[in-house]
């Protein structure tokens, strides 16, 4: 099991276990997509921003929710849902790999998060928005921070194979 040992390995804990909470979220409403239809979104939509836009009928985000939900169809939500699943699917999976301290999960969280970030980037490119920046943010001191305990990992002596090797063969020879 991972266990922190100064401030920045806390840093890391913490963001992994974000991520993995923002994976448990995304899986959650990938099931929910896959359950609920385009009407039925904007019906709840609509519901929750009537109050909002009865005292402010120029509230930005309240009409940015309804303009999304009425260009919703079939297939954006099934996307939407796969997406999701996969997406929380892979987050899931890699912070309990890391959580359990397997080598193999470190670079492909790296890998996986650079994918995602180079696709945040080319959103942020087409329509900016404070909430992506700061994911984006996020993601990359993630990776950092994913980086340097991968190479703090690897030095540890009893997870180098030729370590494991030249002790194996110590014991043999005695």
């Amino acid at each position: 099991m991972f266990k922190p040992k100064d401030t920045l390995d806390r840093a890391f804990q913490i963001g992994i276990i974000a991520k993995g909470l923002n994976g448990l979220a995304e899986l959650v409403g990938g099931l929910l997509l896959l359950f609920v239809g385009p009407g039925d979104i904007h019906h709840l939509v609509a519901m929750l921003t009537q109050g909002e836009l009865s005292e402010d009928p120029n509230d930005v985000i309240a009409r940015y929710l309804l303009h999304t939900a009425d260009g919703l169809t079939g297939s954006a939500v099934l996307f939407g849902a796969v997406y999701l699943l996969l997406h929380g699917a892979v987050k899931v999976v890699l912070v309990i790999a890391l959580l359990l301290n397997k080598l193999w999960a470190y670079p492909c969280l790296i890998v996986v998060l650079l994918i995602f970030i180079a696709y945040q980037l080319y959103r942020i490119v087409l329509q900016p928005s404070v909430g992506l920046v700061a994911l984006t943010v996020f993601d990359a001191v993630i990776v950092v921070l994913t980086w340097r305990e991968y190479r703090r990992q690897r030095r540890i002596p009893d997870r180098s194979p030729a370590t494991t090797d030249s002790a194996a063969r110590r014991a043999l020879e005695r």
